[in-house]
C-alpha cells in the first residue's frame, strides 16, 4: 500500500512540478555491495580557509585561498536538459570513508541525484596530517567554506540543478551541517551565492549555538543514537529549537540501541577518542566562538586546544556498525530529501 501511495505521489509531483524539476525516488536504497568499487571523479575547485566566521574575508593571512578536493559522482544519463539535484558530504573527525562518505556518494548517484564528497583534510595536509592536529587546525568553518565552494561549483554544471542541493554531514562534518543552517553562515561564506536546500547531520555533537537564530529557512534533519554518549540529546533539542524560532523545520531522531557511526566499517560496541559532548560554544553576531564556560574566544589553534582540553571528557564514546539502524536511516534521509528536494522549484 506504500508503495503504491508513493508511486502516486511521484505521478501528481510529475504534473504539478515543470518538466524540468525531475523529481528523484529515494525510496529504494542500493545495496552497498553493489555499489563498491565506485570511486567517482577527483575534482578541485576554489575555496578558502577561515578559522572561524569572524576570519572571512578579513585578509589573505586569516582567510587564505585553498583549492578544495573533493569527488564527483553524477548518475548515468545526467545532462543539461534534465539537471539533477545533488548533496554534499562532509566527513568526519577520521577522514573520508569509502563505507560511509565514498559509500553514500556511489548510492546517491544510482539513485539519480549527483554527489559531492568532500575532503577537507586532504586540501590542508600543510596544515596538519595527524588525527589530533587536524582537529586543532582545520575547523568546522574550514569545512564549510569548502561546502559552500562546492554548492558554487556544482551550480555551475549544466548537468546539476543548483536549486536543489542539499547538504550532509558526519559526527565533525554533521556539526558543520548544523552550524550551516543559520542564516549568518550563509551569508558569511555565501553572501551573493546560492543556499542549500536541506541539512542532515548524522551523529554530529551539538555544541554551538547563535546568538542570532535566524534560519535559511532550509529544513534540518538531525539523526543520533540513543547509545552515543558524543551527542547531548538536551543540547541538541535546544538547537533544532534555535532553528524552529529562526524559521526553519527541524527535527531531531534518535534511533534507540544505536552507537555512534552506525553506518561506519567497524562492528562494536568499541571505545574510541574522547568526549566533546560537555563543551558548549557561542557564536555571536561577528561570528566570534566563545566557550560558554571561560569565555575565552576560539581564535586559533593554541586558544581552541586550551578550550576543549578544559570541556572534553578523557573517556571516550563508543562506536558500533549496525545495518539495520543504517537502513532505517536511509529511510529517514530518503523521505526528508525527496520532499525538500522535490518540492524546490528552479
Amino acid at each position: 500500500m506504500f508503495r503504491v501511495h508513493h508511486i502516486l505521489l511521484l505521478v501528481s509531483l510529475s504534473f504539478a512540478a515543470p518538466a524540468w524539476a525531475n523529481p528523484v525516488d529515494l525510496t529504494t536504497w542500493p545495496d552497498t555491495d553493489v555499489v563498491s568499487g565506485s570511486r567517482g571523479t577527483p575534482v578541485s575547485y576554489p575555496s578558502h580557509s577561515p578559522f572561524t566566521l569572524w576570519e572571512v574575508g578579513k585578509s589573505e593571512a586569516l582567510d587564505p585561498p585553498t583549492d578544495a578536493r573533493a569527488t564527483l559522482f553524477l548518475p548515468d544519463g545526467a545532462d543539461a536538459e534534465r539537471p539533477v539535484p545533488a548533496v554534499v558530504l562532509l566527513h568526519g573527525a577520521t577522514g573520508v570513508l569509502g563505507a560511509r562518505e565514498m559509500t553514500y556518494g556511489a548510492q546517491f548517484a544510482e539513485m539519480g541525484v549527483a554527489a559531492l564528497v568532500v575532503d577537507a583534510f586532504g586540501a590542508r595536509r600543510d596544515r596538519a596530517s595527524g588525527f589530533i592536529d587536524r582537529l586543532l587546525n582545520i575547523t568546522e568553518t574550514m569545512l564549510l567554506a569548502d561546502a559552500y565552494a562546492g554548492l558554487r561549483y556544482l551550480d555551475e554544471l549544466p548537468q546539476v540543478d543548483g536549486n536543489r542541493v542539499a547538504l550532509m554531514g558526519f559526527s565533525y562534518g554533521g556539526m558543520s551541517t548544523m552550524l550551516a543552517a543559520f542564516e549568518q553562515t550563509a551569508a558569511t561564506l555565501s553572501p551573493d551565492g546560492p543556499r542549500f536546500a536541506a541539512h542532515v547531520a548524522f551523529y554530529g555533537p551539538c555544541l554551538a549555538r547563535f546568538d542570532d537564530t535566524t534560519a535559511t529557512g532550509a529544513p534540518v534533519l538531525i539523526l543520533a543514537g540513543s547509545e552515543d554518549g558524543i551527542v547531548d540529546p538536551e543540547r541538541c533539542n535546544e538547537i533544532v529549537a534555535d532553528l524552529r524560532e529562526g524559521g526553519a523545520e527541524a527535527e531531531f531522531v534518535v534511533y534507540e540501541g544505536a552507537y555512534h557511526q552506525w553506518d561506519g566499517r567497524f562492528a562494536g560496541p568499541r571505545m574510541i577518542g574522547r568526549n566533546l559532548a560537555p563543551c558548549e560554544l557561542n557564536v555571536n553576531e561577528k561570528g566570534v566562538v566563545r566557550d560558554t564556560l571561560t569565555l575565552l574566544p576560539m581564535s586559533g589553534p593554541f586558544l581552541r586546544k586550551v578550550i576543549l582540553g578544559l570541556c572534553v571528557e578523557s573517556e571516550g564514546y563508543l562506536i558500533g556498525r549496525d545495518d539495520a539502524v543504517r537502513a532505517k536511516s536511509n529511510a529517514a534521509v530518503g523521505n526528508f530529501l525527496m520532499r525538500a528536494l522535490n518540492s524546490v522549484e528552479r
